[in-house]
């Protein structure tokens, strides 16, 4: 029997807190670069000042039918009662329409907003337009679990084949020269054992070495598991190193961060994946969700996770998406709410932790990379002033932008035009299979959703524009 745990003494994992030593204050004033590098100001205003994302001409490139799409998902999805019970309402069309009749109406309308298409051809379709346009997409294949909706071993993989085949789509396509894919690890591993894990994670610190031995095929004793809990962790490792060895060295993987209650077992089987695929780049990422008050300390403590073990280093930065349901659960758990309580204070953790990696990436671009994901126009222009001041190319390959297909591309089209590396957020699928995804991610994402009044006025310049001229005939 292999041993599993380390001395927590001897071993350092998410308990570590890098703020409170001595060489964790030399690592955050030196390496990550709170201190001016050099000592010299290379702000450039200009390139900052380019960035007012004003312009609707980003949608020019947009049918007329696209404009008028848009303008009619946005306005529905400014309204609370529809987004809260959206669910619901499509349950409800879907009964009184039937499958197909509710396909006919979804399609053209919301799906057609948010997701690529179902089969390949329509998929490359949309993202040839999008490469047209100077993006890149990010293929996310919609499928996840929560607790109470494990269907079993086969279903885990059957959800295999599709990342796999997510996998070969990214890297056999010439839709980017850097193809990034999405994984949620609960659509392979039981959302109920990673909360056990968790648990587990509170009283003792896991080895990476083991859990890699375990995807090498070695057959693991995992302390605090019963037999049928041990099998089906083994058989996720497998999973998960099927895709690592199908990805590495073509597709960047980038592994979506969940609910606060499984985030530790989530994050501990990425770092893993990361120890044995990213030798010599960054091919497996995890994400930190800035929202939460620990995010900079979980940042910390997996920047100094990669040093210990050797590994590069790639994250996605995104604010978060599930802030309603956190704290609903903090407060039925009598928990402290994890969630910073105002916007302020998660703009400052976004921009903290966005600088953090930065920094590292000025000193060591081989090793670290980072995709700056938000919809926030001064975190965007934030992320521009540092790369200036510290002298990192913006097609460098290092640090990328990204926001979600249908959304935002006033910000998207505007930094591919400046020459940044831009990438969307792409779900693909049939109507039924994307449904939950798009039902989620309204939800999750509405206090964006009712905050886009800007992009909605950039478009109705450009249909006012585009009228004006069919009337007109002007130029």
């Amino acid at each position: 029997m292999s041993s599993f745990l380390r001395p927590p003494l001897l071993h350092h994992f998410f308990m570590v807190r890098l703020l409170g030593t001595a060489a964790s204050r030399t690592l955050t004033a030196e390496r990550l670069g709170t201190a001016s590098p050099g000592g010299h100001d290379l702000r450039d205003p200009a390139l900052a000042a380019v960035l007012t994302f004003e312009d609707p001409q980003a949608f020019k490139v947009k049918s007329i039918w696209e404009l008028l799409r848009a303008l009619g998902v946005f306005r529905l999805c400014s309204f609370p009662v529809l987004v809260n019970n959206c669910g619901k309402l499509m349950s409800f069309a879907r009964t009184v329409l039937g499958k197909r009749g509710f396909s006919m109406v979804l399609r053209p309308s919301v799906y057609a907003q948010f997701v690529a298409g179902e089969t390949e051809n329509e998929i490359a379709e949309s993202m040839e337009k999008m490469s047209s346009l100077g993006l890149h997409p990010m293929l996310a294949v919609p499928i996840e679990e929560d607790l109470g909706e494990s269907t079993g071993e086969r279903r885990y993989d059957d959800n295999l084949a599709t990342m796999l085949e997510c996998v070969r789509m990214s890297h056999s396509n010439a839709w980017s020269r850097d193809p990034m894919m999405q994984l949620k690890i609960t659509a392979l591993v039981n959302p109920d054992l990673c909360v056990k894990l968790t648990s587990l994670l509170n009283e003792e610190q896991y080895d990476l070495d083991v859990l890699v031995r375990a995807m090498n095929g070695e057959h693991i004793i995992f302390p605090g598991l019963n037999e049928k809990e041990n099998t089906h962790f083994l058989c996720s490792l497998h999973r998960l190193n099927q895709i690592g060895e199908a990805s590495v060295n073509k597709v960047r993987v980038l592994v979506d961060a969940e609910y606060t209650y499984m985030n530790p077992a989530l994050s501990l089987i990425t770092m893993a994946m990361m120890k044995k695929f990213n030798k010599d780049g960054a091919w497996i990422w995890n994400t930190y969700q800035c929202y939460l008050k620990e995010s900079r300390a979980l940042l910390l403590d997996a920047i100094r996770l990669s040093v210990d073990h050797s590994f590069c280093f790639g994250v996605k930065l995104v604010r978060g998406a599930y802030m309603d349901k956190e704290r609903k659960l903090a407060l039925q758990k009598d928990k402290t709410d994890p969630i910073h309580q105002s916007w302020e204070h998660t703009n400052d953790s976004y921009n903290g932790c966005l600088d953090i990696m930065l920094n590292l990436i000025s000193q060591e671009p081989a090793r670290y990379m980072i995709i700056v994901a938000t919809h926030n126009e001064e975190s965007v222009r934030h992320a521009v002033t540092r790369m200036g001041e510290l002298g990192i190319d913006k097609d460098g390959g290092s640090v990328c932008f990204g926001q979600l297909l249908g959304m935002c591309d006033h910000v998207s089209l505007t930094l591919a035009q400046q020459g940044f590396s831009v990438y969307k957020s792409v779900p693909y699928g049939s109507v039924d299979d994307t449904l939950p995804y798009l039902v989620r991610r309204a939800q999750e994402n509405r206090t964006v959703l009712q905050g886009i009044r800007k992009e909605r006025d950039l478009l109705r310049q450009e249909l006012h524009r585009r009228i004006k001229e069919r009337i007109t005939g002007a130029r």
